[in-house]
């Protein structure tokens, strides 16, 4: 997740890290099929313009309802890429989502198939990669333009002249929430209250219609197994072989959210260090905990002395929060924690500034995508709005306590949704009554997703197999060759792993 208001409020955001391809995507123009009538099965009858969009790739647009309870009414359009199957005889199509809410599914195919699906996968399915409502090049969520996300990401803002969980720092905090929520309601109209999570799973279920296959062949990461939990628990006779890795547990409220991230990022944040000390070249010193406090104090530093970056924008204690947590989503990634740390404690900003650009996808002052944006308008619709102030100055207290590095930097989470122009659903368990088989995948040193929201979502669900892999980071598939195994052999033979197998 990222920072649902500029301030010292933050919420980390679960999108899945992945390599690019060689290539970036490009926008290609489709035809778009011949106008539904109006009723669900107008849209899910519509046959796609796919196009070729390189590297082997199609793509194409598809309409479908604004609103799902009023299908005569305005429209929108969806954009998807598929990777035919190598084989050249697909036993199916296999829908693909990284993570988010705001990740590009198109994207995360077109670009990075390969980190999405392993080869054996590539040869027998279609791979079918979406931007969700509201996202990327499907009809998208807008709020401000670019310098208006700089305002909104890297601003100073009145608030943070106050002391933090007063009464007017969290009057400061709502009203700036308040704000964000009408640029996005004047500038995405309508839209922004159809984008939640119930509406995708609707277009998913239309879109399995669309390429003709009777059941859901699904893959989902982080975010991506909510959709995919929440369509089972929907269409449990439409369930084919879904795979959730790094699964969210869908009946979580919004503090117990960013109370288990918050303590996973503290614990990978410690994992760093500990392997960090071990080597000649650290940028940290002493024990685990005295690094661990030594970090802290880089946070405090610019917490009350924010950095200026050589482009002219503020380095705060959120945005370096930002640019800690990129890097731990992939152990791959640690080297980067050693240059952020060397350069803050130089005085130096721009490391930090780039790691925070590619979390929010901004290169060159502009911003490749609506992540950002397409995050805020789903979560706010996903969770229910409860700001309860003396609840929230219990949980951030309780975040101090758990986690003593980040935690303090992790509070009132709920007020990003303070004001939004929409309200959000109550959470509630799934249990997909009558499914076929689910595999679920949790890594137990995941920092984003944790391990217990797997235990939890394989508890709910009433077909779930919960394969387990012994390791640091987000998801497992595709990083290790028994989770891969494993995997594979699901979803191309049906056939599940052992209960109670774990990988190491």
């Amino acid at each position: 997740m990222v920072a649902v208001v500029a301030l010292a409020a933050f919420i980390i955001f679960p999108l899945i890290l992945t390599s690019q391809g060689d290539a970036q995507s490009t926008a290609v123009a489709t035809k778009l099929p011949e106008v539904p009538k109006g009723t669900a099965t107008d849209f899910e009858n519509q046959v796609p313009n796919w196009q070729s969009c390189g590297r082997g790739m199609q793509c194409a647009d598809v309409y479908a309802p604004l609103d799902w309870n009023d299908p005569a009414g305005e429209r929108i359009t969806l954009h998807m890429v598929k990777q035919p199957a190598k084989s050249g005889k697909a036993i199916g199509s296999l829908f693909v989502n990284p993570g988010g809410p705001g990740a590009s599914g198109a994207d995360f195919v077109l670009d990075s198939v390969n980190s999405a699906v392993e080869p054996a996968v590539q040869r027998d399915y279609d791979v079918v990669g979406w931007d969700p409502r509201g996202v990327g090049k499907s009809t998208p969520v807008t709020c401000l333009d670019a310098a208006g996300m700089d305002e909104y990401l890297f601003g100073l803002s009145p608030a943070d002249k106050l002391p933090e969980g007063s009464d007017e720092w969290i009057a400061a905090a709502e009203k700036e929430s308040a704000e964000f929520g009408a640029a996005c309601a004047e500038s995405s109209g309508a839209l922004l209250g159809h984008v939640s999570t119930a509406s995708t799973v609707q277009d998913l279920n239309m879109m399995r219609a669309i390429v003709g296959d009777p059941k859901l062949n699904y893959l989902g990461y982080s975010y991506g197994t909510f959709i995919g939990a929440r369509y089972a628990d929907a269409y449990p006779d439409k369930v084919g072989r879904m795979v959730l890795d790094g699964a969210m547990d869908p009946t979580t409220s919004l503090g117990e959210v960013v109370r288990e991230q918050t303590l996973g990022f503290e614990l990978a944040l410690r994992a760093y260090v500990t392997d960090c000390l071990k080597r000649s070249d650290c940028p940290l010193s002493g024990s685990v905990d005295e690094a661990m406090a030594s970090i802290g104090n880089l946070l405090d530093g610019v917490d009350a002395k924010p950095l200026k970056g050589s482009d002219g924008r503020m380095f705060t204690a959120s945005t370096m929060l930002t640019a800690i947590i990129t890097p731990l989503y992939s152990q791959s990634n640690w080297p980067y924690l050693d240059q952020l740390f060397t350069s803050v404690a130089d005085g130096n900003a721009d490391t930090g500034l780039s790691l925070a650009d590619f979390y929010y996808d901004r290169e060159n002052g502009k911003y490749t995508s609506n992540s950002t944006e397409a995050f805020s308008a789903i979560n706010c619709l996903d969770y229910p709005s409860d700001v309860d102030v003396k609840r929230m100055r219990e949980e951030a207290a309780e975040l101090k306590k758990i986690a003593p590095t980040i935690g303090q930097f992790q509070g009132y989470g709920d007020l990003g949704c303070a004001g939004w122009p929409y309200p959000g659903a109550e959470r509630t368990a799934v249990k997909a009554e009558g499914a076929d088989p689910i595999l679920v995948v949790g890594t137990t040193g995941d920092p984003a997703t944790p391990y217990r929201w797997a235990e939890s979502l394989t508890k709910q669900l009433e077909s779930a197999r919960l394969l387990t892999y012994e390791g640091e980071g987000h998801t497992a598939y595709g990083s290790n060759g028994c989770v891969n195994g494993a995997v594979d052999d699901y979803l191309l033979n049906g056939t599940l792993p052992a209960e109670g197998t774990r990988c190491k």
